[in-house]
């Protein structure tokens, strides 16, 4: 007997795609929905019924009462963090379960965040100063601390006043302190009282699900242009960002995986420092900002933005084996005169139609398409503008994958299913 395969949503771009919404109206469609990795640096935005809603740990699924919400172990947990957002919600219990395997993403490990990020002045990777690097580091490294030692707060302090100790060369040139004991376990009992009743085997939770049938929805987090590997390092996140790292994130293997969708926007965006070749400098560049609220739901920095990049589109969609795509945001280009898609670079002299390791150098090479009004809202392909079908259709074709979503707001049902 074949069991059920779980189906991932999954980041195309350099994040903050849409992935939320579109989650959030699948998560209806699914028993259990899942992040495999990443931390409180994502922030996934939703809106219903004029409600926004910001999550950073949670999966997007909590919005549906009748779906299983899954925090895997390829996620690094700030326990602070995801308590603060569990007070937005409600029966919460028997709802959402957190890995036992999960690593602990502390104070310190932002501290560190921090005080590197300040170390290489001007030539700081800007990251969210989340802790989300220096938590994956202790995870490779072997001296990092998971969810499940959070039932046992004595001991899992000493073993971190110990870890101090051993490193406090280290954290003196960051000017950071050992935490008072005193102080670190009140804390850490603070954080069992209100987790505990989460914190389980997910793996297993996982496995039985499928072969009892359910539907599963495995939710990214960032983009695939931040993946540790496959991304434009060191530009990057710290961790698998790519539909194969749902597989590791969560104790699945590669045959437990279904439909990919991948999530882009009408548009590029970025935060942080990095290559980004169709960046706008200018006006339009500006004015994608302003219309789309380009602002960073865990950070709340203005986010860079550009043309569409068919190119990195490809590429990424190459990668996470997308049977479709979702094109997010498509209404925020109503009114400009024209609209450009990057369809190739120049690179030495030379045009060029693939991705190469260092963006750096490369330059642009635009198809540009006459503006449109009025996409804000439709529900129906045919209602679009013609040279918004016409845009959708280049994407494709350059991309070749198909778009199957294409969103026209920020509202749920304001979506064009193909």
């Amino acid at each position: 007997m074949t069991s059920r395969k779980a189906d991932v949503i999954v980041g195309i771009q350099w994040g903050d795609e849409g992935k939320g919404k579109i989650v959030d109206r699948l998560a209806c469609e699914y028993d259990m929905v899942c992040r495999s990795q990443g931390g409180h640096n994502a922030g996934h935005t939703i809106w219903v019924d004029g409600v926004k809603f910001a999550l950073h740990l949670i999966p997007s699924g909590v919005l549906n009462p009748h779906a299983i919400n899954v925090v895997g172990n390829g996620v690094v947990l700030s326990p602070e963090s995801i308590i603060k957002e569990m007070l937005q919600f409600e029966g919460l219990e028997g709802r959402l379960y957190i890995s036992d395997k999960a690593h602990l993403n502390l104070s310190y490990h932002a501290l560190i965040d921090q005080a590197k990020e300040r170390l290489k002045g001007d030539k700081a990777i800007g990251t969210t100063g989340k802790g989300i690097g220096p938590a994956y580091s202790d995870k490779i490294n072997r001296t990092g601390f998971r969810v499940g030692e959070l039932l046992n707060p004595t001991k899992l302090c000493a073993a971190i006043i110990e870890y101090f100790e051993q490193n406090r060369a280290i954290f003196d040139i960051y000017e950071i302190p050992t935490p008072k004991e005193v102080d670190l376990l009140s804390e850490l009992e603070g954080f069992r009282a209100k987790l505990a009743p989460f914190i389980t085997d997910t793996t297993q939770m996982v496995w039985k699900a499928l072969d009892a049938d359910k539907r599963i929805l495995l939710e990214g987090a960032q983009g695939t242009m931040l993946d540790i590997d496959h991304g434009t390092y060191p530009y990057v996140t710290s961790s698998a960002t790519v539909s194969a790292g749902a597989c590791t994130g969560l104790g699945l293997n590669p045959k437990d995986i279904g439909k990919v969708i991948g999530i882009v926007k009408a548009y590029c965006t970025r935060v942080g420092n990095g290559p980004f070749p169709t960046e706008d400098l200018g006006e339009d560049g500006k004015r994608l900002g302003k219309q789309g609220h380009e602002f960073g739901t865990t950070t709340g920095r203005a986010r860079r933005c550009g043309w569409f990049d068919a190119v990195a589109t490809r590429y990424a969609s190459r990668l996470n084996g997308c049977d479709e795509l979702s094109l997010m945001k498509l209404d925020v280009l109503d009114g400009f005169d024209e609209v450009k898609v990057c369809v190739a670079y120049e690179l030495n002299g030379e045009t060029i139609d693939y991705l190469p390791s260092n963006l750096e150098d490369v330059t642009p090479i635009y198809k540009t398409f006459k503006g449109w009004d009025n996409s804000v809202g439709v529900r129906k392909f045919e209602d679009l503008p013609q040279s918004a079908q016409e845009y959708v259709r280049i994407i494709e074709e350059i991309s070749k994958t198909k778009v199957g979503i294409i969103s026209t707001s920020p509202e749920r049902d304001d979506t064009i299913i193909l």
